[in-house]
């Protein structure tokens, strides 16, 4: 019972102290629950790219995998609960006293401030995937770079420049797809 109610009210600060969405969690996700060894920094990272092409939000997904991991369905309950709670809580008390401070300056600023520091913990987030999808690293020493995923990240970024917003997203989760199949799956069959 006592490591149900570490899980809860770890996914509950996390979901409680986070805004802006997965990405923005994602640095809260690796102190929380990487530290906890529940987890490692690889798999975080495989987790996160087959949630992206999986229904549901990430966060709820990662605090589902996690405590299912951990302690079987009622630890997926009981995380994606802890998850999803301050959420709700406080959705409720914004709805509450939403008419009262809506034309607030406070308020305005508060939110201003808030999408700052998504956008900063967002930016962080993309720059520690691609540097660890990018290159290998022996502990902190450079060891070689991943020619295959630079070269799928180039083709990706030349698509999204060419096509500018005209490609959906769904689509290039499927080139991506093909893409990581041939570079990690069909080429080494080749050539082994």
């Amino acid at each position: 019972m006592k490591e149900l109610l570490l899980v809860f009210w770890t996914f509950f600060k996390i979901g409680l102290f986070t805004i802006g969405g997965g990405y923005a969690m994602i640095p809260m996700i690796e102190s929380e629950v990487m530290n906890r060894g529940w987890i490692s920094e690889a798999e975080l990272a495989n987790f996160l790219a087959i949630s992206e092409s999986t229904p549901g939000p990430f966060a709820i997904n990662v605090a589902t995998f996690i405590g299912f991991r951990q302690f079987g369905v009622v630890g997926s309950l009981v995380a994606t609960l802890g998850m999803v709670l301050p959420s709700f809580i406080i959705i409720i008390i914004i709805f509450k006293i939403y008419e009262k401070v809506i034309g607030s300056k406070t308020v305005k600023a508060v939110l201003n401030g808030i999408k700052a520091v998504v956008i900063g913990l967002i930016l962080a987030v993309v720059a520690n995937l691609a540097v660890n999808e990018l290159f290998v690293f022996d502990g902190d020493t450079f060891v070689s770079v991943r020619w295959a995923s630079v070269v799928i990240s180039v083709i990706l970024v030349a698509l999204m420049l060419i096509f500018k917003k005209k490609m959906h997203p769904i689509l290039l989760i499927l080139i991506s797809a093909v893409l990581g199949i041939i570079a990690y799956g069909v080429v080494p069959l080749i050539f082994s």
